[in-house]
């Protein structure tokens, strides 16, 4: 199975898998000796890329051994093309590199653990780890059960858009929505 090469630059990376797409940049052509390179900006972090010509587009590839090292996070990036001395910055943006499986992280949203976390704590399965957690600089132990309820729901509603939001990029339907079909 070929999977065809995107025209635009990914919006996230997974770190360990390959990821391919080509530019056309039809006033900088590979044939005329323009070279496309990006750089990936975050912190004290960079990563640069490079190109390589694939017909009159660059095609940009970086191996899953090089992204398996990639550091999670949103990076700004720019697109340069440069040929002899000539260096024209074409296109900028924003990436996100998500959370290696590899490493021995907690790839849950800030919401989801805090929800986890009241909610052990109101059916009684608190573990020491989880009766202490911290929430808006008040420890989980020490608040009132009126609040912690209005909290568990406020952290619901979070995770509920949260997963919406995951579900509409992954192109499933809204279960929110409900469809009507007229006969």
């Amino acid at each position: 199975m070929t999977t065809s090469i995107p025209t635009t630059e990914p919006s996230t990376i997974n770190p360990g898998d390959s990821v391919n797409w080509t530019r056309s940049l039809p006033d900088y052509l590979p044939s005329d000796g323009w070279v496309l390179s990006y750089e990936l900006v975050k912190a004290s972090t960079r990563y640069a890329l490079s190109s390589s010509a694939s017909g009159d587009k660059h095609l940009v590839s970086i191996s899953a051994a090089t992204s398996a090292a990639y550091v999670a996070g949103d990076y700004d990036w720019r697109a340069r093309v440069t040929k002899g001395s000539e260096t024209y910055t074409v296109s900028t943006g924003r990436i996100r590199v998500k959370p290696s499986f590899a490493a021995a992280i907690d790839a849950r949203s800030n919401q989801r653990i805090a929800l986890e976390a009241i909610e052990a704590t109101l059916s009684g399965r608190a573990t020491s780890a989880t009766a202490e957690y911290e929430i808006a600089g008040r420890r989980l132990k020490y608040i009132p059960l009126p609040e912690l309820l209005t909290l568990r729901d406020r952290y619901r509603i979070d995770v509920a858009l949260e997963d919406a939001t995951l579900r509409a990029a992954a192109g499933l339907p809204n279960p929110g929505r409900i469809y009507v079909r007229h006969i």
